[in-house]
């Protein structure tokens, strides 16, 4: 059974957001309005509700639509290479299942406390995983992307961090790098640690605090960067539910007064998903009186993504009223937000400008 498609009036104003976005002065993350700092728009794996996540054209698209920074996942593969998939796990969004010659490689193992089967990039070189192509990961929820499975490479750390610099220099703006290191416990366990590899591209690039901002769910992670002193800004990512794995404290715990002020001697960002900042939490007030700055998770287009109020119509893989969502949060004081499409949310911010 195929799933209804989103509503043409839904697409139409899609597509006329890409083209106001696009339009946004170079420097709207930093113009002030009301006193405040314009919020960051951060292509969530480039632009995942318009391209197959973590593809060169989906960070195109995030920023040439408007998107201040792009984020890649990073995992690693055997030769201790860090490539960009939003899980170590690639049977979901490769073409890996389709290659007779891998097919010996697919397996099950533990990762983070829960067993995992398929494909694992630390089971391939670099070479190997060139050899698979990228595709859409929800495919019944955004069937429209599937037109381009098949077309692109997985990418590297270094080549998103390349692709960012040539998109600054075409769009006359810092296109920052948001890398998030995942599984973190798991890759130290595997001897195949991320932290010291993302270090070592930093130096080799000379990343700066305009160029590159840390993230994880991990705090030992980040703790790892922080005392490399790399001087970037660094970002404690913040669960719903459970806590960091291998870590005793809760999320919950991580977003108390006390906890936040722990999260401060080592981050300057929170990221917490958006549902965490709905009043009356007062998470977003607590964050900002720690020194905090906040960046909400993970905002989408689509009615099951939403709030029950932004909803349109019962299917739900129709567009619904993202524009209102993005205002709550906007007017709310949030310092950035996460999206599958930063085409409408540049396009949301616009709107504050005007």
């Amino acid at each position: 059974m195929s799933l209804p498609r989103p509503r043409r009036r839904s697409i139409l104003l899609a597509t006329a957001a890409v083209s106001a976005a696009a339009a946004v002065p170079a420097a709207a993350a930093t113009e002030r309005h009301g006193g405040a700092r314009a919020p960051l728009v951060i292509g969530h794996r480039g632009a995942a509700g318009w391209r197959p996540e973590h593809t060169a054209s989906a960070y195109t698209f995030a920023v040439r639509a408007g998107a201040d920074w792009i984020e890649p996942d990073l995992v690693p593969t055997r030769d201790h290479v860090l490539v960009v998939r939003h899980e170590n796990e690639i049977s979901g969004t490769t073409d890996v299942a389709g290659h007779p010659e891998f097919a010996g490689r697919r397996t099950t193992k533990t990762v983070d406390g829960r067993a995992v089967t398929g494909w694992f990039t630390e089971d391939f070189t670099l070479a190997e995983l060139k050899t698979l192509r990228a595709v859409e990961r929800l495919p019944l929820v955004r069937n429209r992307n599937t037109v381009f499975d098949g077309r692109e490479q997985i990418m590297t750390f270094q080549e998103v961090v390349d692709l960012a610099r040539a998109l600054s220099k075409e769009h006359g703006r810092r296109i920052a790098v948001f890398p998030e290191t995942k599984h973190p416990v798991y890759f130290r366990s595997a001897g195949l640690p991320l932290e010291p590899e993302l270090i070592r591209l930093v130096r080799r690039n000379r990343l700066t605090a305009r160029d590159c901002v840390v993230q994880s769910f991990d705090p030992s992670s980040l703790r790892e960067v922080a005392a490399a002193r790399l001087g970037l800004p660094l970002w404690q990512a913040l669960g719903t539910s459970g806590g960091p794995y291998g870590h005793p404290v809760t999320y919950k715990e991580m977003m108390t007064p006390a906890g936040l002020r722990e999260i401060a001697s080592y981050a300057g960002w929170i990221g917490p998903d958006k549902s965490s900042l709905v009043p009356p939490s007062p998470l977003l007030d607590d964050a900002h009186a720690a020194g905090l700055k906040v960046g909400a998770y993970t905002f989408r287009a689509e009615n099951q993504y939403l709030p029950a109020e932004y909803r349109r119509g019962t299917a739900p893989n129709d567009f619904g009223d993202a524009f209102a969502e993005y205002a709550f949060h906007f007017g709310r004081g949030v310092d950035a937000v996460v999206t599958d499409f930063p085409d409408l949310a540049a396009a949301a911010r616009d709107g504050l400008r005007s």
